[in-house]
This record gives C-alpha cells, structure tokens and sequence, in this order.
C-alpha cells in the first residue's frame, strides 16, 4: 500500500503553543511541537509538506521560513484549517476549525480527500509553474516521497467531478488555443525523446507560466472548451514532469504529475489520467520504490480500462511486472508480463491518443529486458533487450537506454568485452544527451565492470566513460 499521509488530530491547530507559533511564523516551533504532539520524524513531516529533510532540520534548528510560497505549501502539506492558516498570514480556503472539530483526527483521516474544485487546481498550477520558471526556494527544496502520491491518486477515483469548467475572463479562448498547446506538446515530446529532458525542460516551463497561465486565470470559455483546455495542459504539465524526472529533479516531478492528474480529472480525461498513473508508477519504481510503483500501476490498469484503451491497459501490466520485479517477486511479474503480452496482442490501435505512440513491440520488449534483468535471469534479459532495439530510430535516448541494458546484461553473463563493445554505443549516444537517466544507466555499467578492471578492454572503457561523462553522475 502506499504510505499513510501524516495524520494531525484537528485538536492540535487550537494548541497554545501552535497558535503561538503560527501568530509568530515560527515554522520551527510549529514543526518541533508537531513532531512531539504526533510522533512524526523530520522525514516524515517534510514528505507531508514537499521539503527535504536536512531543510526541515534546519527549519526546526532556528532557519526563518519568509517564502509566501514555502509557507502556502506547508499550509497546504499539513491540511492547515482556515482559522490557523489566517493566523500564520495566509488567505483562507473555506476549511474551518469548527467544520473539523465535528469529527475527532482518526474519523476525518479516515474520510475521502477533501473535495476539490478545478479551480484549486488551478490556483496549484499557477504557483507552481511561477516558482519552477524563477527557481524559487520551495521549488529548490523540493523532495520527491512517495506518501505524496497517496492523495492525488484517491482523489483520481474518489473526488466528484462533473462542475463545469468556465470562466468569463477578458480573453476569449477558442480552438486555435488549445490545437496550439498540443502541436507545441508534441514538438517537446519528440525533442524530449530525441535529445533528453534538459533539452527544452525551461522552454516548457516558461510557456506554462508565460502563455498558458493567461489562458487559464484571464480566459473566457465555456465548459466544452474549458475541458479541452484543461486537457491540453494537464498534457503539457504531464511533460514538464517527465522532462525534471529525466534530469533526475524528482521533487519537482512528483508535483508536476501530481498536478497533471487533478487537472485530467477536472476535464474527465480518463485515458489522459491512467497515462499520468503509469507515469507515477515508472518514476515510483526507478527510485526503488516498488510498492508505490504497483499501487500506482494497478491505478492505471483500472484507469485504462475504463477510458477502453487496451494499449494503455498492456501499459500498465508492465509497469507493474518492473516494479514486481525490482521488489524481487519472479511470480507476480510473470503473471504481469503474461497480462501485458496478452492484452497488446488484442489490443486495437486505431483509436490511440498520438501520446501513445511510443508503446510498441520494441518498448514492451525493453520492459521484459529490465524486469529478466533485475530477476537476475540474463538469458531471456539479452534476448527481449535485443529485441528491443529494432525500434524507431528517432527515439534516440530510448535506444541509449536499451544499449546499456544490453551492455549490462552482457557483464551480467559473464562477458565483460562485450558489454563494454555495445556500452561504447550507449555511451556515444548519451554524450549527445541532456539526460541524467541516460547517464546514469551507463554509470551503472561502469560500476558493474569495476570488478573486471584487470582486462585492458574494460579499464578504456571506465576511462572513456569518465573523459565523456566527465563529473556527470
């Protein structure tokens, strides 16, 4: 299961010493009494609020928290009431002490997410977007947890949806608008998959906070347009999030994909929303963090069903099967991998989203490789990883990743000559990269070679790694 959000009984916003620190901004205090009212270690605060941990540390030993922008997300991360949040100097959200002292803190815990309306998610995005393009300090501190994806995937399925989506601004939104943000998404996608992440990760974010922002917050639409607006962006947010995954920025991610899923849900894009889910999963699972990965992929699975998107569906399976595998279980991800192999074979393309179009037979086989691989069964590994590479040529960083698996499992088998021969391949196409995923699996190669050090062949290798990747990690 995913990990509980922090829990803080509604009795401890009316605590002497909580009202005390919030009237006088004294986030340290605030987080030292919380963390003795609740029990809750620095880590577990900072998952709940999106700051790393040394920051909350430091938070508690003194540091002065000034940020609007921090202290709205420590607000927010903690389910602050209006009352304490108005002490603290921050405008209200319509959440009153008195609503939640009906209910004692085990009883409103246990309740569905707090309904939240498309506008929210709106006023989320535009502060977001704003701090991601001046690097601001919440954006900097930002940590990636994985207790941070339990609400927005129970919102996915639990929160009402169905309020209209439309806004009488001074700027009329049309078709135009929104066929713009998506042809503009799918030039990205491509450089993305072309040159890395880092490629046009800040032209994304800047186009959010510039162009899209004005539409949104100053538009005049009405619900049709509002949904596909909606749509559209949630799309590009998806983006965004993918681009600072593959730059290894993991907090950011997280809140961009987060993002991304509320505002599919409040423009009832389904199959829009169990691709954000396997997204979740994929970044879930590649920091190590299987049961996340599966929860989120089982989201996706029952997301995709319901938008009839097989492809989709045999994606998820996948997802799943890779974070079976990294948690060790040979079972689970066979049945998974079968699911996966089963429903591609039925699956119809002709429907697809154009997002979609990376799923194909060379994808799914990278997927069976690395699931082989981290099972530690190199023979059927180095079969679907060479499978793998009859793909198209112009996912150039999808064929850097294929190429050191394949490298890999070569020293996996015992050939170390042979996985340095197809890393230097791996290696040629990443030094072309701005990706820190690229990087990485190519670092991971040059550390499984260490023990092979003795063989002339592979210590040329970690020294061109080294001249080629210079302090890159």
């Amino acid at each position: 299961m995913l990990l509980d959000p922090l829990r803080i009984p509604s009795d401890v916003w009316s605590d002497k010493v909580v009202c005390e620190s919030l009237s006088r901004r004294d986030i340290g205090g605030l987080f030292r009494t919380l963390s003795r009212l609740t029990g809750a270690s620095q880590t577990r605060i900072g998952a709940a609020v999106g700051l790393e941990q040394g920051y909350v540390s430091r938070v508690m030993a003194g540091r002065k928290v000034t940020s609007i922008e921090v202290l709205e997300r420590i607000a927010d991360g903690l389910d602050m009431p209006d009352e304490s949040r108005m002490t603290l100097g921050l405008a209200p959200t319509r959440r009153p002490c008195h609503h939640d002292m009906v209910h004692t803190g085990q009883q409103r815990q246990s309740d569905t997410p707090v309904d939240r309306c498309w506008r929210d998610d709106l006023r989320a995005a535009v502060r977001l977007w704003e701090g991601d393009v001046n690097r601001r300090e919440l954006i900097r501190q930002t940590a990636f947890a994985s207790a941070a994806y339990t609400l927005p995937a129970l919102r996915w399925f639990t929160a009402p949806t169905g309020e209209p989506v439309s806004r009488s601004g001074r700027r009329t939104v049309g078709q135009p608008d929104i066929d713009t943000i998506r042809e503009l998404c799918s030039t990205w996608r491509r450089l993305d998959n072309q040159y890395g992440g880092g490629h046009a990760r800040d032209a994304v974010a800047r186009y959010l906070h510039q162009e899209v922002t004005p539409l949104l917050t100053d538009g005049r639409y009405d619900p049709a347009t509002g949904r596909s607006l909606l749509s559209a962006t949630a799309e590009l947010t998806q983006l965004a999030g993918w681009q600072a995954y593959d730059l290894a920025e993991h907090g950011i991610a997280q809140r961009h994909l987060t993002l991304a899923l509320d505002l599919a849900r409040a423009a009832g894009d389904a199959g829009l929303g169990a691709e954000i889910l396997a997204a979740m999963s994929h970044q879930a699972t590649y920091l190590g963090q299987a049961a996340t990965g599966i929860d989120l992929a089982r989201a996706a699975r029952q997301t995709a069903r319901r938008a009839g998107l097989a492809v989709l569906t045999a994606e998820a399976y996948v997802m799943e099967a890779h974070a079976h595998a990294t948690a060790r279980d040979e079972k689970a991800c066979a049945a998974a991998l079968h699911q996966a192999e089963q429903t591609l074979d039925r699956a119809d393309r002709s429907g697809n989203p154009q997002w979609l179009g990376y799923f194909d037979e060379a994808y799914l086989s990278a997927k069976f490789a690395h699931c082989f691989h981290a099972l530690g069964k190199a023979l059927p590994a180095e079969r679907f990883a060479r499978r793998s590479l009859d793909m198209d040529e112009r996912y150039i960083r999808g064929k850097a990743f294929n190429l050191a698996l394949l490298a890999s499992v070569q020293v996996q088998r015992g050939e170390p000559e042979r996985g340095c021969a197809i890393g230097a391949e791996a290696l040629t196409l990443t030094a072309q990269l701005r990706s820190t995923r690229a990087v990485r699996y190519v670092r991971d190669l040059q550390a499984e070679l260490a023990p092979h050090r003795k063989r002339p062949v592979v210590r040329q290798f970690i020294a061109r790694v080294d001249a080629a990747l210079g302090t890159q990690r």
